[in-house]
């Protein structure tokens, strides 16, 4: 934002340890998540969190990544167990160790983790990790409208069936992705699913969700096990993004997110979707919404001003409503510069104490200067 010296972690990609008994791992802040689990493939484990991209473990932290496995595995937060920092002085420290639970002191983890790049440069990260699930299984169901498909899955998290994905992909999307990846989906709203465990819970999972979904209004549940086609199915949603952008030539994305209460989700999408019908750019609305978090991808042309106008104030009602009912600014794309305009009608009188702490850390003001805090 200011010029300066932008600093690239990528060659930093050894990874270093693994303790399979201990379920952990330490990396470079360079390593990516894929090539992570390639690493731990022939060792039973994985690591869990999935932001769609490709990207580095020292980048998920420091932005608090989480994607679509988050209803049942987390995010970052939850699955970082210590970092390596370089502060801004040049002193570098370790902010935990290995164990699992500690009250000993301040959580410096849990500061760094989703700093931004604000308070020190993430060179090494110590991780949690998972077994490979037994079984992994996939379903779709599409609906009539987006409020029987968001009904379903408020549902089936608040009976707590240990499910690993619930994605939404309004018609919109489903539409593009149709084209974009080769895809002959029913153009409905849609839920995605994955299911995790023994073949046992992972068949009473499929079984419990088939139930609940046509309580709700769903049709044509349709679940599969074999790898190449939950492979083809993730893919086409994490290709989203590029698939909307695709329906303009020449445009370009703006993508915003918000993350509400589940109770609030049903409104805050049918806010939403009131708002993108009169739209007049292409638009979706995609989320992870087992945990409350949607997003909306629009396809514009930047050098249009009224567009680009148009859209930031649909943005800015999305997130005004999602705060207003207890929920976040972002839920995973973070602050950034886009979003410091909402920093303190969410956080209040609290965001004078993190321009302290910013202050106390990096007097100079030299890490990432501009972002996340106002001026």
């Amino acid at each position: 934002m200011r010029g300066g010296v932008s600093i690239d972690l990528s060659q930093m990609s050894q990874i270093i340890r693994v303790s399979a008994e201990d379920l952990d791992c330490t990396v470079q802040a360079g390593v990516t998540r894929e090539q992570l689990n390639a690493h731990l493939r022939d060792q039973g484990l994985f690591f869990p969190i999935d932001p769609g991209a490709n990207a580095s473990i020292g980048g998920m932290a420091a932005t608090r990544a989480s994607g679509t496995n988050a209803v049942r595995y987390g995010t970052m937060r939850e699955n970082v167990l210590s970092l390596t920092v370089v502060l801004p002085t040049g002193q570098i420290i370790r902010t935990g160790g290995r164990a699992r639970k500690s009250s000993a002191g301040y959580d410096l983890t849990r500061l760094f983790v989703g700093s931004e790049g604000t308070l020190g440069i993430i060179t090494e990260v110590i991780l949690r990790l998972q077994g490979v699930p037994e079984t992994i299984s996939a379903a779709l169901c599409s609906f009539e409208s987006v409020e029987q498909a968001v009904k379903a899955a408020i549902a089936i998290v608040q009976l707590a069936i240990p499910i690993s994905r619930i994605e939404l992909l309004d018609r919109g999307l489903i539409a593009a992705s149709n084209a974009y990846s080769g895809l002959s989906l029913k153009i409905e709203d849609t839920l995605a699913f994955e299911f995790h465990g023994s073949p046992a819970s992972a068949q009473e999972q499929v079984e419990l969700v088939a139930e609940i979904v046509k309580d709700h209004g769903g049709k044509d549940f349709e679940w599969a096990n074999a790898p190449e086609e939950r492979n083809r199915l993730w893919k086409a949603r994490h290709n989203a993004f590029y698939a909307v952008v695709s329906q303009r030539p020449n445009a370009k994305g703006w993508s915003s997110d918000v993350c509400v209460p589940v109770s609030e989700l049903s409104g805050c999408i049918l806010r939403t979707r009131a708002l993108l019908q009169e739209c007049s750019v292409p638009a979706a609305i995609l989320g992870h919404v087992g945990d409350g978090n949607y997003h909306v991808v629009f396809a514009v042309d930047p050098e249009n001003t009224a567009e680009l106008t148009e859209v930031a104030a649909i943005n800015e009602a999305m997130v005004e409503h999602a705060i207003s009912v207890g929920g976040t600014s972002t839920g995973e794309h973070g602050v950034g510069t886009g979003k410091i305009g909402y920093l303190r009608q969410e956080h209040g009188d609290a965001v004078e104490l993190m321009a302290l702490l910013k202050q106390a850390i990096d007097p100079q003001g030299i890490m990432n200067p501009g972002k996340i805090l106002p001026v």
